[in-house]
């Protein structure tokens, strides 16, 4: 696929293409680059970035990685680790594959603001679903 097809299959996802405001730089089996410019629909009530919005970045960025050229996969388990709050005013989240099983798959996905300070980590181990 390339970047234009996985922009338009991705685009169904629309609560993080719509509501969330998530776009795909890269996209690729193993590897995906999704990011959103900061707005106001992205902070809670203290003014922060709220940690929904980058979770939601951050599967977004996994499930471009888990799903192009390749068997539909689902995420089973993640888990974020919030590491800072941003102070840029976009969040850029890189997912890479760890590793890739016949049905089981690993993945990390790191998030950044456009100043570089990494916000977020998320691991995730994918199922791959068979056709049935």
């Amino acid at each position: 696929m390339d970047i234009k097809e996985v922009r338009d299959f991705f685009a169904k996802d629309r609560y993080a293409t719509e509501a969330c405001g998530c776009e795909i730089v890269e996209g690729q089996r193993g590897h995906a680059v999704c990011a959103f410019d900061i707005d106001d629909r992205h902070r809670n009530a203290m003014g922060a970035v709220m940690g929904g919005a980058v979770f939601t970045l951050a599967d977004f960025a996994l499930a471009v990685a888990s799903n192009v050229d390749g068997p539909p996969s689902v995420s089973v388990s993640n888990t974020i680790e919030f590491l800072s709050s941003t102070r840029g005013s976009r969040l850029i989240a890189t997912c890479d594959s760890d590793k890739t099983g016949r049905s089981i798959s690993f993945y990390t996905t790191i998030v950044r603001d456009d100043l570089g300070i990494v916000v977020a980590r998320m691991s995730a181990t994918c199922y791959q679903v068979s056709a049935r």
